[in-house]
C-alpha cells in the first residue's frame, strides 16, 4: 500500500472523521452482503465475509471488482475463490467483474442483482470494505439504491486501533484522502448523504 497525498488532520477533523466517517453500524441478518473489490487486505475481507456467513448474517452475496494492473484475474475472481475455499457455497455468491471504482461497483452490480434476485426482494444490505473508505460504500449505494436498508462492516490490517488512525502515517493518508473526497463526490452526485 502506498500513501497518497499525505497531509495532517486537525483535532477538529480527527473528531469529525471518528464521529461521521469511520462509523460502525449495528448489524443484523441481511438479504445481501455486498463485497466491494480490493487489492488491499483481501484476506481480511474474506475472513470477515466467512464469519458473517457462518453467523447467519446474509443469504446472498455479490462480489464486485474488475481486473487491476498486474493481475490477470478480476478482484471478484480472487475474492470469490477465497470465499468458496473457506466454505461459502459458490451458488450464493453473485459476480461482477468490470468495476474499477466504488461507483461502478454499485452501478454494474444492480442489473446483476435485479436479474438474479429482483431488487424488490432485497430489503437489507451489509456493505463490506476497507475501513478508511468507510461510509463511502453505503453512501454510494444510497445514491443509486436509496430504498434498501444499509449496514456497514469494515476491515483493515493496521496495528493501531481504528480510533488512533491519525497516529499511523499510512492509515492517516488513506483516511484523510477518503475524507477529502466526500463533499466533492456529494456535489457531483456520485454519493448521497448517509446515514440520514
Amino acid at each position: 500500500m502506498q500513501a497518497r497525498g499525505v497531509r495532517s488532520a486537525t483535532e477538529a477533523e480527527i473528531a469529525a472523521i471518528n464521529a461521521r466517517h469511520l462509523i460502525v453500524t449495528p448489524i443484523k441478518p441481511a438479504d445481501l452482503l455486498f463485497v466491494f473489490g480490493t487489492r488491499e487486505d483481501v484476506g481480511r475481507r474474506v475472513e470477515e465475509s466467512v464469519r458473517l456467513w457462518r453467523e447467519g448474517f446474509f443469504r446472498w452475496s455479490i462480489v464486485s471488482g474488475g481486473v487491476t494492473p498486474g493481475s490477470q484475474l478480476s478482484e471478484c475472481e480472487i475474492i470469490k475463490a477465497e470465499m468458496v475455499a473457506r466454505g461459502i457455497p459458490p451458488e450464493r455468491i453473485l459476480e461482477e467483474h468490470r468495476a474499477t471504482n466504488t461507483g461502478e461497483n454499485v452501478v454494474f452490480s444492480l442489473p446483476i442483482l435485479e436479474a438474479a434476485l429482483g431488487l424488490q426482494n432485497i430489503r437489507s444490505v451489509i456493505c463490506l470494505g476497507n475501513s478508511w473508505t468507510a461510509r463511502r460504500y453505503p453512501m454510494t449505494l444510497h445514491r443509486h439504491w436509496p430504498e434498501v436498508e444499509k449496514m456497514l462492516v469494515t476491515v483493515d490490517s493496521f496495528e493501531v486501533a481504528r480510533s488512533l488512525w491519525h497516529t499511523d502515517p499510512l492509515f492517516r493518508a488513506l483516511v484523510v484522502a477518503e475524507w477529502d473526497k466526500i463533499e466533492p463526490y456529494k456535489a457531483r452526485g456520485f454519493i448521497a448523504e448517509w446515514p440520514v
